[in-house]
């Protein structure tokens, strides 16, 4: 083992116990998202709410501390204010913003997934195993079509898929802990 590995095997053997919080923390929030999904969801609308509106606030305290040393400074302000205007919608109507966030998911997913399909039946001729390229092109364009067709089961199976992650996590880095204590040794 070179020097700068045992350097860092050497930083996580003395902070293993903050891996073993990590972990404790996302097994957590996973088993919290999972067992809660609506509240779950409902925190994370308001989280991106709040970050809206507070970027929003410092966009506009940017656009007017710089507006004698730019001329086109009122798109700075417009940008701001967009995020006061988000921030605030989010906090009066979560629902909305939600199933917007949703769709805006879901629009992505179809879009990338058409686009898959054409890059793999435009290279078909240049490549091998476009079919595998088409075929995750479907499934993204399937998942969209699902979360806009049922946005209130695709927000849960979002929720759910993050306190899936989170819990995998929350597992490795537990077991990691462990491990990194016996480093040092």
């Amino acid at each position: 083992m070179n020097t700068v590995e045992q350097q860092l095997a050497a930083i996580l053997s003395r902070t293993w116990w903050v891996l073993l919080l990590r972990g404790l923390a996302a097994l957590a929030f996973g088993v919290l998202a999972w067992s809660r999904p609506g509240i779950t969801l409902a925190v994370l609308v308001l989280f991106f709410g709040a970050y809206a509106l507070v970027d929003g606030i410092l966009g506009v305290c940017i656009a007017v501390a710089g507006r004698k040393d730019h001329e086109h400074w009122w798109v700075l302000l417009l940008r701001g204010l967009l995020g006061i205007g988000v921030g605030v919608i989010t906090f009066t109507s979560p629902g909305i913003t939600a199933v917007v966030l949703l769709f805006y998911i879901a629009i992505w997913a179809i879009a990338t997934g058409v686009l898959e399909i054409v890059a793999a039946i435009r290279l078909r001729k240049e490549i091998r195993g476009e079919s595998l390229l088409i075929l995750g092109g479907l499934l993204s364009v399937v998942c969209g079509a699902f979360l806009m067709a049922q946005p209130a089961a695709g927000a849960l199976a979002l929720i759910w898929l993050i306190a899936t992650y989170a819990v995998v996590m929350g597992v490795i880095l537990v077991i990691l802990a462990f491990k990194a204590r016996r480093f040092g040794k």
